[in-house]
């Protein structure tokens, strides 16, 4: 029951910060201008569905190729960490190696 409630105040809020909204010239020609731009589309991709698929397809393209492209730079830099989470075993095997390269030689003197 709450909840019917918070939909139903949510969608008059909307509404009235809308319609409060209108109030201000520039943003009611703003509308109107976007309304316009937005009906003229949909009557130009009603008339040439071929170029609208056509535009789908190139920004589904697009999205993946952004896909890809993040997801070869994530990859790239979950390796470039478990790297560095191996460099501390590195450094701590040169430090090894080369002490005992020095024992080694002082053994030998």
């Amino acid at each position: 029951m709450s909840e019917s409630k918070l939909f139903k105040s949510m969608v008059i809020g909307a509404l009235t910060g809308a319609i409060i909204s209108m109030f201000d010239r520039k943003t009611r020609e703003h509308t109107i201008e976007m309304s316009k731009k937005v009906k003229d589309a949909v009557i130009y991709y009603a008339k040439n569905k071929d170029e609208l698929q056509h535009l789908i397809e190139e920004k589904l393209d697009e999205v993946q190729d952004l896909y890809d492209s993040a997801s070869e730079n994530i990859n790239t830099i979950v390796h470039k960490i478990e790297e560095v989470k191996e460099l501390p075993n590195t450094i701590q095997s040169l430090v090894s190696d080369t002490k005992n390269a020095f024992k080694n030689d002082a053994v030998q003197k």
